[in-house]
């Protein structure tokens, strides 16, 4: 497929599911959703993903996403069905998926260990608000205002009421003064705590990437742990695609790390790596169970895409 045909098909599915507000944040939820949806085993369980999505739009994005499979898997014959069951698993769960699993498994290890506070960078239409049984745990969820705006519009709108724990902070992370907000708004700096900063990096330039974890040093005490993916030189398939329509919807990605750049990024501002994955080590830890349960459909993590834990000191 030539350079323009891509960019045409592309242009033709953000365009025909109504991507252009909020496009990375619909299609995580969608994959979060159809997972739970299709599957008896899962390597995320999230059964709350399709209630926020809404069925209009989660019935929009499998239909168009299923009339792009050209653009995903040239080539490929098959009927509808079969088409978006391989775009969810190839393309769009991978890191979606594999990255909710390790920022949740590492979220209950921390609050086991007296973790106070949970702050969602950029938290989209996560909905771990709705799924924690943790009611001392205390839960800040920060993004841009449309975002929040949209989310809780969804929330009513499908019977859901956020919990007394929970509170929506509406703010830009690269440019707006947010640690005076949160601390204004019942964070404590003192306490430990746990950040989640999943799909941040790819879009944030490296200095203002930078930039916000300098901002959440100053605020996280000592023992406080964040968790994030990030994208690498090497790129896969998979990778490759999502930044390819990431642009097109206007949203384009804006950096790439090696492991020797994010380490002393993290050093600089007293955080310590604790773990780290590439894409072969989140297939074995993360997605085993899954692949030997539904063989026909396995998944596999993004090549392209690595996963840490980092600890302020």
């Amino acid at each position: 497929m030539s350079d323009r045909m891509v960019y045409k098909e592309l242009y033709s599915i953000t365009e025909r599911v109504g991507f252009m507000n909020n496009m990375t944040a619909k299609v995580s939820c969608f994959a979060r959703a159809y997972h739970y949806k299709n599957n008896n085993q899962w390597v995320f369980k999230d059964g709350i993903a399709e209630m926020i999505l809404g069925d209009k739009d989660y019935l929009s994005i499998a239909d168009n996403m299923a009339k792009g499979i050209q653009f995903f898997a040239p080539g490929f014959t098959g009927d509808a069905s079969e088409a978006l069951r391989f775009i969810v698993n190839h393309q769009l769960s991978p890191s979606v998926l594999g990255r909710s699993a390790f920022c949740e498994k590492y979220l209950m290890n921390e609050v086991a260990i007296g973790c106070k506070q949970y702050v969602l960078f950029a938290a989209g239409y996560d909905t771990f608000s709705f799924r924690n049984t943790i009611k001392e745990l205390r839960i800040f969820e920060l993004d841009l205002p449309e975002m929040i705006a949209d989310k809780k519009e969804r929330v009513e709108g499908c019977g859901l009421v956020y919990p007394d724990n929970t509170l929506l902070l509406p703010c830009n992370l690269a440019g707006d003064d947010w640690t005076s907000l949160i601390c204004d708004n019942g964070f404590q700096k003192t306490a430990k705590s746990f950040g989640s900063l999943l799909g941040i990096s790819y879009y944030l330039s490296k200095e203002d990437f930078k930039k916000l974890i300098f901002r959440i040093s100053s605020i996280f005490t000592s023992g406080s742990a964040i968790c994030f993916d990030y994208p690498v030189e090497a790129e896969g398939e998979e990778s490759v695609k999502n930044r390819q329509l990431a642009d097109a919807a206007g949203e384009p990605m804006q950096a790439k790390y090696i492991y020797e750049e994010m380490e002393i990024l993290l050093e600089e501002n007293g955080f310590l790596i604790y773990e780290h994955l590439d894409e072969n080590e989140m297939t074995k830890q993360y997605f085993a169970d899954y692949n030997a349960s539904m063989p026909e459909h396995t998944i596999s993590a993004s090549k392209g895409v690595h996963y840490l834990l980092a600890v302020k000191q």
